[in-house]
C-alpha cells in the first residue's frame, strides 16, 4: 500500500487525478453542450451551463466563466463519488468514463448499479459493458444517451 503522507506520492496522486479530470472535462461538455440561459432538459429538469441542475431556476443566466466553474465543481463531485464507491484500482480513462456517467445519471444510480458491483468484483469488461443499458429517460431511449454511453464504454475499456 502507498504511503499517502509522502509528499512525492501526494504529488504523483494529484497528477494522476488530473488525468481523469482533464479527460472528463473534455467528454462531459461534448455531450452536455453549454447553454448560458437556464432551460428545461428533456425530462423537464431546470438546467444551465454544462448540464448543471442544482438550484437552477428557469430564467437564470450565467457567464461562461461561471459555467466553467460549475463544471469543475460538478466534475470534482462526480470523481469523488467514483473514487469513494469503486474499491479496485482502475486507469484514468475508466475513472473519467465513470465520472461522466455519474455526472449525467447521478451518484445514487451508480451506487446501486450492476456496473459498480461488477467493477468491484473484478470484472471491468462486464462493468463497462453495462454502460449502454443506461440510455432511457422516462421509458424512452434518448439517441444522445446512446451515443454518450457508447463513448463512455469505449473509454472505460481502455
Amino acid at each position: 500500500m502507498s504511503d499517502t503522507s509522502n509528499p512525492l506520492i501526494k504529488r504523483a496522486m494529484a497528477v494522476a487525478a488530473g488525468g481523469a479530470v482533464a479527460i472528463a472535462a473534455v467528454l462531459v461538455p461534448a455531450f452536455e453542450g453549454s447553454r448560458l440561459s437556464a432551460y428545461l432538459d428533456p425530462v423537464g429538469i431546470p438546467t444551465i451551463c454544462y448540464g448543471h441542475t442544482a438550484g437552477v431556476r428557469v430564467g437564470q443566466v450565467k457567464s461562461q466563466a461561471q459555467c466553467d466553474e460549475l463544471l469543475r465543481g460538478d466534475l470534482g463531485i462526480a470523481l469523488t463519488t467514483v473514487d469513494r464507491l469503486v474499491k479496485v484500482p482502475m486507469p484514468e480513462t475508466r475513472r473519467a468514463a465513470l465520472a461522466s456517467f455519474v455526472y449525467n445519471a447521478g451518484a445514487g444510480n451508480f451506487a446501486s448499479s450492476t456496473m459498480l458491483r461488477k467493477l468491484n468484483a473484478g470484472d471491468p469488461v462486464g462493468a463497462c459493458n453495462e454502460l449502454p443499458k443506461w440510455v432511457y429517460s422516462k421509458g424512452q431511449i434518448l439517441p444522445g444517451l446512446v451515443q454518450r454511453r457508447e463513448q463512455e464504454r469505449q473509454l472505460c475499456l481502455m
